[in-house]
């Protein structure tokens, strides 16, 4: 990697301490001799120039020397903190190795800890009691400013750590620079800090949100719309992306937005996203192993869903949506095609699952009448509770979904009653089964274990890292793909943010799920297979790319997305006007390409009237 692009100098007003304070545009030991005499350095750094590479060795030498994923957390943003360049090139040059530690599992126990690990702030908090000054502390940090991407959160749903009250979303806007090439100075993370019904914070004297129970209702609604009509009225091309809101705002927020501005929810949209890419990939290779029983559509599909919290309602509301465009199904047939369950088991009418959730009109749509359930099932006239394994049984799904976050919900007897309904309906049939629950540790069932209960011939992904499984049973070694949202989610963002969308549409959404699924190592082979006339045998490849060529795949998939924007009207951007589909194709490309942000040092002049940060 080189140490210095080739575009023109940046004029900097910068000098001394405030330069090498400057996280954006600090070099540390990297300043070259003429930079240091011309801001004022020479004195305040040692005598010799690292280049880039050197600087990276270094601080990966300073990361390995720390025995814990959190103390590596903590490191990585000590160094974020000073120099966003090395920072970004010592993680892109260790991406997978890396990413845990920034990313999940390791960033829910950084913000589990905020508030005892704070030392110093990072982006703009936005706090309840203080809402009446809510412009005016916008403005102070984002006024004058291009500004692309706002992540925002009330922090109520961290992944697998629930209420956190304060716990910053930098971790969303470090991926969107890390695979996704935005500018991180175009970039801007928020807190809306609507307090907290986390117990332990409440009473822990260093806990540095506002100390009070959550707000609800109308005063919430209100203080969020101040929020979102400020992003609006400021920055009306930029994308608002929302992280980590509990269910029962995420859904709704999301729906109240998203056709007055470029709004995404990547727990219910990124989530559903890289699992229809995955899914696609998985029919594309079941299909050409089975002679007639699983079918080559969406459609042809049944699915049963583990979970109906956001991630389960956005894989299915996606799933639904891409039959609906791709298959030419209505919207009622789609939906009959899924089958979910939840904590009190089947969601049906009358339902002990759905009491929890009566405002839902997301999981209303997905009930299955009660009419079509087994009298059998009625104990002493009480109401229905029908298990997973039960569901199963009946269903004989093609696919299996896993997003409760219940370790070991797909059990052997589950697994194998799955696969024994589809082999006797197609002896070639092969069950998609993608236990997407993380961290690890929460997974519904081990890709292992899945393997060794269908001798192989499941087609599986997860939602964290797993190595490969190799079986006696075939003699074949088994990729098992990582289902993860970082895959697709930088891409749809920086494909809205690339054509200026005035939404984030459920067909942008597709476009780029079908391009992440054309990109699948299983599906690759198969298709140049098929090119050289040759028959097809799936070998164990993995249904999604490897994550370490997320920043490519990301590319592909912005690329995708802002196509659509522009054929489908909601692009704002005037160097589409007029162009072929070709011309078109081409003309996103060589813009995306230029609009990408890589960690290297770029050369500098001082000038009074320049930067300031």
């Amino acid at each position: 990697m080189s140490q210095v692009t080739n575009k023109p100098p940046l004029q900097l007003a910068l000098r001394g301490d405030s330069l090498l304070t400057s996280p954006r545009f600090n070099k540390g030991a990297g300043f070259p001799a003429n930079e240091r005499t011309a801001f004022g350095l020479i004195g305040r750094l040692p005598y010799r120039t690292n280049t880039l590479d050197e600087q990276c060795e270094r601080a990966y030498e300073q990361l390995t020397s720390r025995d814990s994923a959190i103390r590596k957390n903590t490191f990585l943003q000590s160094l974020k903190d000073q120099n966003w360049t090395l920072y970004y090139s010592l993680l892109a040059r260790h991406l997978k190795e890396l990413v845990p530690v920034i990313y999940t599992p390791t960033e829910a126990e950084a913000i589990a800890n905020y508030s005892h690990l704070f030392r110093r702030s990072e982006g703009l908090y936005l706090t309840f009691p203080s809402q009446e000054r809510m412009e005016e502390d916008f403005l102070e940090q984002t006024e004058g400013r291009d500004i692309d991407l706002f992540v925002c959160t009330d922090s109520e749903a961290i992944l697998g750590i629930g209420d956190q009250g304060v716990g910053i979303s930098t971790a969303k806007s470090v991926m969107y620079t890390l695979v996704g090439g935005l500018d991180p100075s175009r970039s801007v993370s928020v807190v809306l800090d609507v307090g907290t019904n986390n117990e332990e914070l409440l009473n822990d004297p260093l806990y540095v949100g506002w100390p009070s129970k959550r707000i609800r209702g109308e005063e919430y609604d209100n203080f969020i719309d101040k929020f979102v009509q400020l992003v609006r009225k400021c920055h009306p091309h930029s994308l608002l992306h929302f992280e980590d809101f509990g269910v029962t705002n995420a859904h709704r927020l999301l729906d109240r937005y998203r056709e007055s501005h470029a709004a995404f929810n990547d727990d219910i949209q990124g989530t559903g996203a890289v699992t229809l890419a995955c899914i696609l990939a998985a029919i594309g290779i079941s299909s050409r192993s089975s002679k007639s029983g699983q079918g080559k559509r969406l459609s042809d599909q049944r699915y049963v869903i583990l979970g109906a919290g956001s991630a389960g309602m956005g894989i299915a509301v996606q799933l639904r949506d891409a039959m609906v465009a791709d298959d030419g199904v209505s919207r009622a047939e789609a939906n009959q095609r899924f089958w979910l369950v939840d904590r009190q088991g089947l969601l049906f009418d009358s339902g002990t699952a759905l009491l929890s959730q009566t405002d839902s009109a997301e999981r209303r749509e997905f009930i299955r009448p009660e009419s079509e359930y087994w009298e059998e099932l009625v104990v002493g006239g009480r109401e229905k509770t029908i298990g997973l394994l039960e569901v199963v049984k009946r269903v004989k799904p093609t696919v299996l979904i896993g997003c409760s976050t219940a370790a070991g919900a797909f059990t052997e007897d589950v697994v194998k009653a799955m696969a024994a309904a589809l082999q006797a309906e197609d002896p070639g049939a092969r069950p998609i089964i993608t236990p997407l629950s993380n961290p690890s540790r929460l997974v519904e069932a081990t890709p292992e274990n899945i393997m060794r209960w269908t001798k192989g011939r499941a087609l599986v992904a997860t939602g964290s890292p797993f190595d490969s499984v190799h079986l006696e049973v075939d003699g074949k070694k088994k990729e098992i793909a990582e289902c993860n949202n970082a895959l697709i989610y930088p891409g749809l963002g920086f494909g809205a943010i690339l054509s200026q969308s005035r939404q984030m549409t459920d067909t942008m959404l597709i476009a780029g799920a079908r391009r992440l699924a054309a990109l699948s190592p299983a599906i690759t082979l198969a298709r140049r297979a098929e090119e050289k006339g040759e028959e097809y045998e799936y070998n164990g490849e993995a249904l999604l790319p490897d994550f370490g060529e997320a920043p490519e795949v990301n590319f592909e998939v912005a690329a995708a997305v802002a196509e659509q924007a522009v054929k489908e009207g909601v692009a704002q951007v005037d160097w589409a006007v007029g162009l072929g589909s070709e011309q078109l194709t081409n003309v996103v490309r060589e813009r995306g390409h230029e609009r990408i942000w890589l960690p290297r040092y770029a050369d500098y002049v001082y000038d009074k009237d320049g930067l300031r940060g």
